[in-house]
């Protein structure tokens, strides 16, 4: 999950955080809710 929060970071600054299949979808809510989640890829698709 790539995120960042728009008050600390530039808009091009992104954090990446791992979740497995358990928890991608409480942890994408999370970050949604707070309007910090940017994007979702898989682990092998990050470069």
């Amino acid at each position: 999950m790539h995120w960042n929060n728009p008050k600390l970071h530039t808009p091009e600054y992104r954090k990446i955080w791992l979740a497995c299949d358990d928890h991608r979808e409480s942890l994408g809510t999370f970050l949604e809710l707070r309007g910090f989640l940017r994007e979702v890829t898989a682990f092998g698709a990050i470069s």
